[in-house]
């Protein structure tokens, strides 16, 4: 199934995505490989109030998830954007993760599963992907996570 189809499928309308906040592009192609900067939780043009703070203090593990798939969902937003239609995707090869991440707080991979369960049910077996999931101490606009992306694309 193609992932245009199976993002309908999924009930999921990919947003209007989201202006740079700082001396960037959304999204930078090389050859067959799309690079896509960092994404936020972004909802109607804001961060969700939801995915707001950190990880082991205001939100736990469910709500990390919730908040790393929305900024996935703004991933793929700024990947269709710069190339048109997902079914351009060949591969995901690579998601980073950034978590907002509350001293003591250990559950990172858990987080970002959000936004890899997300890559899987859009892309299949082609959505399986490397990653690199990191606690810091501050994101932007106190985000909860941050999610940038590289996919291969034809």
């Amino acid at each position: 199934m193609s992932a245009e189809k199976k993002l309908a499928e999924l009930g999921l309308a990919l947003p209007t995505p989201a202006t740079a906040l700082a001396n960037y592009i959304p999204a930078a192609r090389s050859g067959s490989l799309l690079f896509v900067s960092g994404q936020l939780p972004m909802r109607d043009g804001a961060l969700d109030p939801a995915c707001r703070g950190k990880l082991g203090a205001d939100l736990f593990n469910e709500g990390g998830q919730a908040a790393a798939r929305l900024a996935a969902i703004n991933v793929l937003a700024q990947a269709r954007a710069a190339i048109g239609s997902l079914d351009r995707v060949t591969r995901v090869v690579r998601l980073g993760g950034f978590i907002n991440s509350a001293p003591g707080f250990h559950a990172l991979p858990v987080v970002m599963n959000g936004a890899s369960d997300l890559m899987v049910a859009v892309f299949g077996d082609k959505g399986r992907h490397a990653r690199t999931t990191v606690g810091v101490s501050e994101l932007p606009l106190d985000a909860a996570v941050e999610i940038e992306a590289v996919f291969e694309v034809a």
